[in-house]
This record gives C-alpha cells, sequence and structure tokens, in this order.
C-alpha cells in the first residue's frame, strides 16, 4: 500500500463520525454570482441561466509534522465539478507558503508539501484556491479557503527552566514537608494526544525525598533528618512525557537541598571542672579567663548565656557572656586578699537564649561545670587603716606638736616594717612633717588660718624590705582659727566736715573688717582713743559706727585738718583691738552741704613728699651719676692714649714686622737691599703715634758703605732709634707698650724710656726667673757692648 493510500484512508476514517471526536462542520464558499429567486435568471440573450451547484469538496486538510520521505509529502487534492479531465482547467493556490512550503499541480490539483514541517513552528497554514479556465483565465468557480492544520508527533522532550535548583528545609521536619517545586514544560501540542503530557519522578535523592509525579512538588522522605548528620543533598528530577509511559522523551534537573539549623542541641562544656589562677593584686574588673560551652547548632541557635548560680565566691567574682566567641569571661567583683582566703569554687551555667517549644523533649538545653579559682600570693603594698584623713589643729599651735597620727600596715604574712614619708610636692612650704617609724604628723612652721585655712598632704607608705612598693593616702589638715587679727577699716574714708557745721551733724560713717572667722561671727565695737572736743563717735552695734561733730563752726583757715584716732575691738577671745586715725578735712561747702573746695589733701598719714617730688630728686640723682660717669670715662681715656693712632700705621707695622724670613736662602721675603739703601733712611720722619715734649733737628747719619755687614748695619740702626725719641717705633718692641700696667715691672717698651742708655737698667730682669734669661741676656750684653767700646 503506499502513502498516499495510507493518508486517504485517514482522512476518510476522520471523516467518519467517531464517538471520541467533535463533529467537523464543513462552511461552503458562498456564491458571489446573482441568484434568481425561482431558481431560474434571465441572461442578457433572454435566455434562461440556471444555477449551479458548488464544486469544492474540502476545506480542512490534516498533515502529519517531521515528515521524513524523501518525495514530497502529499496534502490531498483539489477538484471541481467544472473540471471534466481534458486539462482545460487550471488550479491555482495562494496564501500561507503557497508557492514555496506548499505546490499545487495546475492540472490535477494534488496539493504537495515541499519540505518538513515543525508544529512547534507553526500548527496551522490557511490557504486559497480557485480554478481557472486555461485559454479565458476566467475563474469556473469563486475563490475557496481553506486550512491545512499539522498534526503534531512526539518530538519535543521536557524542559525545565533552571539546570540547577537551590532550595531549603529545616532539619528535624515531618514527612511530607514540601521543600520546592520544579516544573518542565513541553512544547508538543497539550491538545493531540499525551506528547506534552509530563510526569516527575526523582532519579537521586532517595529515601530521603520524594517528589509528586504531577505537580512536580518535592517533599521530605524520612522523618528527623539532622543538619549535624548531613547538611547537603543533591536530588535529580526526572520529567518524561507520553504520560510517562514508555517511548516518551524525558529531561532532567539537578536540585541541592539544604538542612537549615533548628535549635535540636543544648550547650555542653567539654571538662566537668575548670582551674583557673589569679594574683591577689589584680584590680576589680581584672579578667581571670574563660569559660566556653560546645553547641552542635549555628547561629542565633547556638547563642549561649553565663551565669554563676553557686559557689563560695559569688560575691567577689561576675561571669559576662562574650557575644562574639559565645565564651563567658570571669572578672574579680571584689578585692582579692591571699591572706583571708586562697580557692574559690563557682558553679557556672551556660542556657541556649532562643529555646524552640517544639524541641522540649530533646532538652534540657542548659549545661553546667565547675570552676576553680586560685589566688596567688603577691608582695603587696602597705594598705592603710583609712582611705582618707582628716586632722584639725589650732593656728596658735607650737612648732613641733603632733597633729595626727597615719596607720599603716604589710598585708602580707610577712609584717614587714613601715616607713613613712610625705610627698613634698603636697608640701612645697614645708610646714609639716612626719615621723618615718610611728607614722605623726607634726609642724615645722608656724601656721596661719588666714593664709592657707587647708593643707593637702600625701603621705607615702613603704616597705623597708621592699622599698619600690608604696601606698599613698590623703592627708587633709583643716587650719582652725584663733583670733590672733585686730579689725581695721573696711576701706579708705575721704571724709570732710563743713565749716558751717552744727554740732551733732553726722559726717561719717565708719565699718570695719577682721581677718579671723569666729564661729559666733563677727563683732565689732568702736570708740575714741581720748576724748575729743570736736569730734565723737557713736557705735550703731551692727559693725557700724558714726562719726559726729560735737561744736559748731569749723575754720579752715585756722585749721584744715583734724586727725580723730578711733579704736576698733572684737569680741572674740582673747579680745583685739587696733587704733586707727581717721583724717577729717575742712571744706568749704553751700547751703545743702555739698563740698565746694578744701585747704588741704586728707590723708590717713602723716603728710611727707609728694610723688611729683620724689620723681625730680629721682631724676636729679640719675643726671649726676652720668655726669660722674662721662667725667670718669674722659679722665681715663686722655690718660691712657693709644699707640698707634691711624689704621695705617697698624697696616705699616704688620707688612714690615710680622714676616719672618726664611734664612740666608730666602731671598722672597724681602728686599734686604733696601737695608742697604742709604736714601731710604735719609728722611727723618717725627713720631706719630704720641706728641714729643721737645722737636728735635733730625740729625744726618753717615752713609754705611755697600760692604757693610747687616748685621753691623741693623745694630747701628738700632741704637739710633733707641736714642732718638722722634723717631717711630717700627722695631717689634714697640708692641709692648700694650702690657705691663698692672705689672710691677711697668712697661718694658722703649717709648717713653730716657734719651741716653745710661738711664735703663735692666739687672731686674734676671730676678723673673728664667723665662726672662734670654730677654736680660739681649739687653745686658748690648750695655756690655756699649761699655768695652
Amino acid at each position: 500500500m503506499t502513502i498516499q493510500q495510507v493518508l486517504l484512508l485517514l482522512l476518510l476514517w476522520m471523516w467518519l463520525p467517531h464517538p471520541c471526536h467533535t463533529e467537523m462542520l464543513f462552511r461552503r464558499t458562498p456564491d458571489l454570482r446573482p441568484k434568481s429567486f425561482g431558481g431560474r435568471a434571465l441572461g442578457n440573450d433572454g435566455k434562461a441561466i440556471h444555477r449551479q451547484k458548488r464544486g469544492w469538496m474540502w476545506n480542512q486538510f490534516f498533515l502529519l509534522e517531521e515528515y521524513t520521505g524523501s518525495d514530497y509529502q502529499y496534502v490531498g487534492k483539489l477538484h471541481s465539478d467544472q473540471d471534466k479531465g481534458d486539462g482545460s482547467l487550471k488550479y491555482i493556490l495562494s496564501g500561507d507558503g503557497a508557492g514555496t512550503l506548499f505546490i499545487i499541480d495546475e492540472k490535477t490539483g494534488d496539493i504537495h508539501a515541499t519540505r518538513r514541517i515543525d508544529r512547534e513552528e507553526k500548527a496551522f497554514y490557511t490557504l486559497r484556491a480557485q480554478a481557472i479556465n486555461r485559454r479565458t483565465l476566467r475563474p469556473v468557480e469563486p475563490e475557496s479557503e481553506f486550512v491545512i492544520k499539522i498534526h503534531d508527533i512526539n518530538d519535543n522532550e521536557p524542559t525545565f527552566p533552571e539546570e540547577v535548583y537551590t532550595a531549603s528545609v529545616p532539619e528535624m521536619s515531618v514527612v511530607g514537608t514540601s521543600v520546592v517545586q520544579v516544573t518542565a514544560t513541553d512544547a508538543d501540542d497539550p491538545s493531540y494526544g499525551n506528547s506534552a503530557r509530563i510526569i516527575y519522578s526523582i532519579l537521586q535523592g532517595q529515601p530521603y525525598f520524594s517528589v509528586e509525579p504531577e505537580t512536580g512538588i518535592i517533599r521530605t522522605a524520612l522523618p528527623n533528618m539532622n543538619r549535624e548528620n548531613r547538611e547537603q543533598y543533591q536530588v535529580v528530577i526526572q520529567a518524561k512525557d507520553m504520560g510517562g509511559q514508555m517511548g516518551g522523551l524525558s529531561g532532567t534537573t539537578t536540585v541541592n537541598i539544604t538542612l537549615t539549623d533548628v535549635n535540636d542541641n543544648p550547650p555542653r562544656f567539654p571538662q566537668s571542672t575548670i582551674h583557673l589562677r589569679i594574683p591577689e593584686s589584680s584590680p576589680v574588673g581584672t579578667a581571670i579567663g574563660s569559660v566556653k560551652a560546645t553547641d552542635a547548632d549555628t547561629g542565633k541557635n547556638a547563642e549561649v548565656e553565663y551565669r554563676i548560680i553557686d559557689g563560695d565566691g559569688t560575691d567577689m567574682f561576675d561571669i559576662v557572656t562574650q557575644k562574639d566567641t559565645q565564651e563567658g569571661i570571669i572578672t574579680v567583683r571584689k578585692p582579692l586578699d591571699y591572706e583571708t582566703r586562697r580557692l574559690y569554687t563557682l558553679k557556672v551555667e551556660a542556657e541556649n537564649t532562643h529555646v524552640d517549644p517544639r524541641f522540649y523533649y530533646l532538652g534540657p538545653f542548659k549545661d553546667t561545670t565547675i570552676v576553680k579559682i586560685s589566688v596567688e600570693d603577691v608582695d603587696e603594698p602597705p594598705v592603710f587603716s583609712r582611705s582618707s584623713y582628716l586632722f584639725e589643729v589650732h593656728e596658735d599651735i607650737e612648732l613641733g606638736t603632733i597633729i595626727g597620727t597615719v596607720m599603716a600596715r604589710d598585708p602580707d604574712s610577712a609584717s614587714s616594717p613601715i616607713r613613712f614619708s610625705l610627698d613634698r610636692h603636697t608640701d612645697l612650704d614645708r610646714i609639716f612633717n612626719i615621723h618615718s617609724g610611728n607614722g605623726s604628723i607634726y609642724t615645722s612652721k608656724p601656721l596661719d588660718r588666714e593664709i592657707s585655712q587647708w593643707h593637702n598632704l600625701s603621705v607615702i607608705a613603704a616597705e623597708i624590705n621592699n622599698p619600690k612598693d608604696t601606698t599613698r593616702v590623703p592627708v587633709y589638715v583643716r587650719i582652725l582659727d584663733v583670733n590672733d587679727n585686730a579689725p581695721q577699716f573696711a576701706v579708705f574714708y575721704d571724709t570732710f566736715v563743713c565749716e558751717n557745721a552744727r554740732a551733732g551733724q553726722l559726717i561719717q560713717t565708719i565699718s570695719a573688717v577682721d581677718k579671723d572667722d569666729p564661729l559666733g561671727g563677727q563683732k565689732f565695737f568702736f570708740s575714741l582713743a581720748a576724748v575729743n572736743p570736736n569730734f565723737t563717735v557713736q557705735d550703731n552695734e551692727d559693725n557700724t559706727a558714726r562719726i559726729l561733730t560735737r561744736r559748731n563752726g569749723f575754720s579752715r583757715h585756722e585749721i584744715s585738718t583734724y586727725l580723730l584716732p578711733v579704736v576698733i575691738s572684737d569680741n572674740d577671745y582673747p579680745i583685739q583691738s587696733s587704733t586707727g586715725t581717721l583724717t577729717i578735712r575742712v571744706c568749704a561747702c553751700d547751703s545743702r552741704g555739698n563740698m565746694q573746695s578744701c585747704s588741704a589733701e586728707a590723708l590717713l598719714l602723716p603728710a611727707g613728699l609728694s610723688t611729683g617730688a620724689l620723681v625730680a630728686i629721682l631724676l636729679c640723682i640719675i643726671i649726676l651719676l652720668v655726669i660722674v660717669v662721662l667725667f670718669a670715662a674722659l679722665k681715663r681715656q686722655r690718660k691712657k692714649e693709644p699707640l698707634i693712632l691711624s689704621k695705617e700705621d697698624i697696616r705699616d707695622n704688620i707688612v714690615s714686622y710680622n714676616d719672618e724670613g726664611g734664612g740666608e736662602e730666602d731671598t722672597q721675603a724681602f728686599d734686604i737691599g733696601t737695608l742697604r739703601n742709604p736714601a731710604a733712611i735719609e728722611d727723618k720722619k717725627l713720631r706719630r703715634d704720641i706728641i714729643p715734649e721737645t722737636l728735635f733737628v733730625p740729625r744726618r747719619t753717615p752713609s754705611a758703605p755697600d760692604n757693610t755687614d747687616v748685621r753691623d748695619f741693623i745694630n747701628q740702626r738700632l741704637k739710633e732709634h733707641d736714642t732718638d725719641p722722634s723717631a717711630p717705633p717700627y722695631d717689634s718692641l714697640a708692641t709692648y707698650a700694650y702690657e705691663g700696667n698692672d705689672s710691677i715691672a711697668e712697661s718694658l717698651s722703649s717709648l717713653e724710656s730716657g734719651t741716653t742708655e745710661g738711664d735703663q737698667n735692666y739687672d731686674y730682669l734676671r730676678e723673673w726667673g728664667p723665662r726672662f734669661n734670654k730677654l736680660a741676656e739681649m739687653y745686658g750684653g748690648g750695655e756690655s757692648d756699649k761699655d768695652t767700646s
């Protein structure tokens, strides 16, 4: 049987009524020609035209997708009743794919598909067919529209949108707990057959998980799955079409499932007993050590709170939970003392802070351990009997009086002796001192409450055997008041009385102050030192007094100033009093008592030199001192004139005699011919460093012959210059004019020497010691040569 026959039978079978299929209705293409109500119509030639019945028999074709044959796939056949089989009609096809995908035989009307068709690309095609006369090209039938539907075959497997899914489910979940839903899609036609009907199954992940075949929901299959035993699971899900039957296509996906933590494990201490050590000198708040309970859970389910629930050190220690490390830090709550107690025992409890009520049956979610803390002995510094001391003492006590005693002890079992001392930075004036053996503090200088009412001292206690360990304690010394200061006027009073004052007139109100501070408060009494005929004092009994006149009329021309001594006394024991003198000026006043002018300035003390006079006297003294200093400087400068007056002379001396020659072979030092040149010494010049007393006429000395020895020449010239006071001292001995001011030998220069060598005696040079022997030989030898000559 050929393929065409098979397809024809299939089409005929589809046309037959079946109880499981919907009846297919065919739509006739409407006739566009005019219709006659009577069934007839008249033509142009008057003949009757009969309506012909439409001859199209098909309006829908079916075609299987994915055809694999070598020939064109046959679709169907179009046939018109007008076709007599003589080839006079021509079939034309138009619409979707006409001419390319679908072709029609013009003579027979057979339709074929030129290539393989995929229903997933397009499920149906709409085309139009028409039969025309081949010669006249006029249609013999109206155009008819039909549809080619593509029948689906199972050629697409189910696919998942994700290759890998990630899901999580709490551990210890009950069986059937939903984890995640996976859904696959099939591109085949779901309305035709079972090609798109998908069934899910699990290929990997049993027996821990299961999947619902119809929905793809993954559920837990085992009870009490524990994260602490296994946390990660990999499940492979298969989706198969054709209802999961044999021959269906399938696709798979992977689901990674993680068990999330729940609080199903209580904390546990790894040790039942923990030992810690702490030095007794550790301050309050010091961390001793840590304890930690392990919890198999994670996150907040593993959070633990620590507390001390029992033991003999509950009041000595605290425990703090450190959130980041989940450790319990034990700290010192009170000071420790090795001599008092050496071992403490604590019972520490660790409890979960977030307990899940569903897992109470797995509890209790807490654990305990025993912590033993050993206190280690250290060499402690001395301890004072009190944290601070307060001593009160009167300011009038005698020197060396003990004002109080501080006490300290060595807390160690050795009980080393204690030595006391004062921190002098707290007692810079050294007013107090302390006995190093017994801690007694006593005075070393007088006390004065009015200077300092409080003294804040710091006492240092150190062990004699270990002076480095010290302890300090503050000592507050309060100086109590003693009535040792007399009251005085509160302010300076500028008092005046009018010339026209009447008897009993108030001219001044005075008050007093006292540096002392009695317990009952200040109380002053005012009175006159002696009876005064002009003024009187009236005590107001409120620490003030009034100055009143005792007579009428005052004259500033007779007496311009009155001195009124007023006695002020206090009410404390011993009574202190002082006398203040009030200066009262007599002034001219107007009718209202306002001062207009006074004859003298009122002073509290007797009159003396004014400030202007003192300044004038001081300036005169300064001017006199300046004149004396200048006179002394000028006199000294005139007495001691300089040897050389010009810079040129100093330069000549340096050039001529501060340069030594290199011996006979040195011919570059200076030209020795200058000494032999008689013309160079013809001109005699006066001395330029001092004014000569007499003017000498220059002498001409005979010229030395050319063969004169240089040494004899120099000696000759040296003698001439020594005896000639008008010649400048060009020899090196002239520099000694600046020396010898304070020497008993006076100056060694020849500037002021006599005119003859007989006046000079150099024997005393030998008495000065070996340092001057060479000089004595030079001058002594010169005189011997002269005498012998």
